[in-house]
Protein backbone atom coordinates (compact mmCIF):
# COMPACT_ATOMS: atom_id res chain seq x y z
CA UNK A 1 0.00 0.00 0.00
CA UNK A 2 1.07 3.55 -0.67
CA UNK A 3 2.14 5.60 2.24
CA UNK A 4 0.36 9.27 2.15
CA UNK A 5 4.14 10.62 1.32
CA UNK A 6 4.17 8.17 -1.78
CA UNK A 7 0.82 8.84 -2.95
CA UNK A 8 1.56 12.43 -2.54
CA UNK A 9 5.25 12.28 -4.67
CA UNK A 10 2.61 10.39 -7.48
CA UNK A 11 0.04 11.84 -7.78
CA UNK A 12 -0.06 15.29 -5.68
CA UNK A 13 -1.49 17.60 -3.62
CA UNK A 14 -5.29 16.27 -2.81
CA UNK A 15 -7.33 19.62 -3.27
CA UNK A 16 -11.17 19.96 -2.00
CA UNK A 17 -12.00 20.17 -5.68
CA UNK A 18 -9.88 18.13 -7.20
CA UNK A 19 -9.61 19.89 -9.73
CA UNK A 20 -6.18 19.81 -11.16
CA UNK A 21 -5.98 16.00 -11.01
CA UNK A 22 -9.57 14.54 -11.29
CA UNK A 23 -11.13 13.37 -14.79
CA UNK A 24 -14.86 12.28 -15.35
CA UNK A 25 -14.91 8.02 -16.06
CA UNK A 26 -18.42 7.18 -18.00
CA UNK A 27 -19.26 3.47 -16.57
CA UNK A 28 -20.10 0.50 -19.10
CA UNK A 29 -22.96 -0.24 -17.12
CA UNK A 30 -25.18 1.92 -14.85
CA UNK A 31 -24.35 1.65 -10.99
CA UNK A 32 -26.89 2.23 -7.80
CA UNK A 33 -25.72 4.64 -5.51
CA UNK A 34 -25.50 2.60 -2.25
CA UNK A 35 -27.31 4.60 0.20
CA UNK A 36 -30.09 5.74 -2.71
CA UNK A 37 -31.05 2.67 -4.63
CA UNK A 38 -32.87 4.93 -6.79
CA UNK A 39 -30.20 6.88 -7.86
CA UNK A 40 -28.37 5.35 -10.76
CA UNK A 41 -24.88 6.40 -11.46
CA UNK A 42 -23.50 6.40 -14.91
CA UNK A 43 -20.00 8.27 -14.44
CA UNK A 44 -17.56 8.77 -11.44
CA UNK A 45 -14.56 10.90 -10.84
CA UNK A 46 -10.98 9.81 -10.32
CA UNK A 47 -7.63 10.60 -10.94
CA UNK A 48 -6.63 11.14 -14.23
CA UNK A 49 -3.87 8.13 -14.03
CA UNK A 50 -5.96 5.72 -12.56
CA UNK A 51 -8.71 6.46 -15.60
CA UNK A 52 -7.88 3.32 -17.53
CA UNK A 53 -7.47 1.31 -14.36
CA UNK A 54 -10.84 1.73 -13.19
CA UNK A 55 -12.00 1.35 -16.72
CA UNK A 56 -10.80 -1.97 -17.20
CA UNK A 57 -11.67 -3.15 -13.99
CA UNK A 58 -15.47 -2.74 -15.02
CA UNK A 59 -15.04 -3.34 -18.33
CA UNK A 60 -13.52 -6.82 -17.14
CA UNK A 61 -16.31 -7.32 -14.03
CA UNK A 62 -18.94 -6.51 -16.75
CA UNK A 63 -17.67 -9.36 -19.10
CA UNK A 64 -16.74 -11.86 -16.27
CA UNK A 65 -20.08 -11.76 -14.14
CA UNK A 66 -22.45 -9.67 -17.13
CA UNK A 67 -24.72 -6.67 -16.07
CA UNK A 68 -27.56 -9.32 -14.30
CA UNK A 69 -25.09 -11.20 -11.90
CA UNK A 70 -23.27 -8.16 -10.94
CA UNK A 71 -26.67 -6.56 -9.57
CA UNK A 72 -27.58 -9.68 -7.88
CA UNK A 73 -24.27 -9.50 -5.98
CA UNK A 74 -24.21 -6.21 -5.25
CA UNK A 75 -21.08 -5.37 -7.31
CA UNK A 76 -23.07 -2.54 -8.71
CA UNK A 77 -23.66 -0.64 -5.51
CA UNK A 78 -21.28 2.64 -5.65
CA UNK A 79 -19.94 4.02 -2.13
CA UNK A 80 -17.77 6.48 -3.53
CA UNK A 81 -14.26 7.39 -5.39
CA UNK A 82 -13.24 10.94 -4.95
CA UNK A 83 -14.31 12.44 -1.88
CA UNK A 84 -12.07 14.91 0.13
CA UNK A 85 -10.89 13.99 3.31
CA UNK A 86 -9.17 12.78 6.18
CA UNK A 87 -9.15 9.05 7.38
CA UNK A 88 -11.80 7.93 9.22
CA UNK A 89 -10.41 8.41 12.63
CA UNK A 90 -6.89 9.64 11.49
CA UNK A 91 -5.47 12.36 10.59
CA UNK A 92 -4.19 11.60 6.99
CA UNK A 93 -6.11 12.37 4.08
CA UNK A 94 -7.85 9.27 2.68
CA UNK A 95 -6.85 7.63 -0.98
CA UNK A 96 -10.34 8.81 -1.99
CA UNK A 97 -8.67 12.65 -1.20
CA UNK A 98 -7.09 11.92 -4.52
CA UNK A 99 -10.10 9.66 -6.33
CA UNK A 100 -7.62 6.34 -6.56
CA UNK A 101 -9.91 4.34 -4.43
CA UNK A 102 -13.93 3.09 -4.71
CA UNK A 103 -16.39 1.62 -1.88
CA UNK A 104 -18.49 -0.87 -3.54
CA UNK A 105 -21.49 -2.12 -1.35
CA UNK A 106 -20.48 -0.39 1.74
CA UNK A 107 -23.91 -1.54 4.10
CA UNK A 108 -23.01 -5.00 3.74
CA UNK A 109 -19.46 -4.62 3.72
CA UNK A 110 -19.08 -2.44 6.57
CA UNK A 111 -15.71 -0.48 7.51
CA UNK A 112 -14.50 -2.68 10.55
CA UNK A 113 -16.10 -5.85 9.26
CA UNK A 114 -13.89 -8.80 8.87
CA UNK A 115 -14.29 -12.00 6.44
CA UNK A 116 -16.17 -13.37 8.92
CA UNK A 117 -19.12 -11.72 7.95
CA UNK A 118 -18.33 -9.30 5.21
CA UNK A 119 -20.23 -10.02 1.96
CA UNK A 120 -16.92 -9.59 -0.36
CA UNK A 121 -15.22 -11.97 1.32
CA UNK A 122 -17.36 -14.79 0.36
CA UNK A 123 -16.46 -17.09 -2.81
CA UNK A 124 -18.30 -15.59 -5.11
CA UNK A 125 -16.23 -12.62 -5.14
CA UNK A 126 -13.05 -14.12 -5.94
CA UNK A 127 -13.17 -12.97 -9.66
CA UNK A 128 -14.02 -9.25 -8.59
CA UNK A 129 -11.58 -9.35 -6.40
CA UNK A 130 -8.63 -11.01 -8.86
CA UNK A 131 -9.94 -7.98 -11.84
CA UNK A 132 -8.78 -5.32 -9.53
CA UNK A 133 -5.47 -7.06 -8.68
CA UNK A 134 -4.82 -7.45 -11.95
CA UNK A 135 -5.35 -4.15 -12.87
CA UNK A 136 -3.43 -2.60 -10.23
CA UNK A 137 -5.32 -1.80 -6.91
CA UNK A 138 -5.61 -3.83 -3.47
CA UNK A 139 -8.25 -4.87 -1.71
CA UNK A 140 -7.79 -3.65 2.11
CA UNK A 141 -10.39 -6.66 3.30
CA UNK A 142 -7.49 -9.17 1.35
CA UNK A 143 -4.22 -7.11 2.89
CA UNK A 144 -5.59 -6.54 6.15
CA UNK A 145 -9.11 -8.31 7.00
CA UNK A 146 -11.30 -4.81 7.31
CA UNK A 147 -12.70 -2.18 4.84
CA UNK A 148 -13.73 -5.18 2.23
CA UNK A 149 -16.10 -2.53 0.37
CA UNK A 150 -12.48 -0.26 -0.24
CA UNK A 151 -10.37 -0.79 -3.21
CA UNK A 152 -7.29 1.27 -3.93
CA UNK A 153 -4.60 1.56 -6.24
CA UNK A 154 -1.46 0.15 -5.11
CA UNK A 155 1.47 1.80 -6.66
Amino acid sequence: MLTTKETTTKYGTPTITGADYLVTLALPYPMRLAWDLETKVNKMRCHKLVKENFKKVFDDLLAYYGYEKIVELGIDLFGGCFTFRKMRGGTEFSKHSWGIAIDLDPVRNQLKETSRTARFARAEYQGMIDIFYKHGFISLGIEKNYDWMHFEIAK
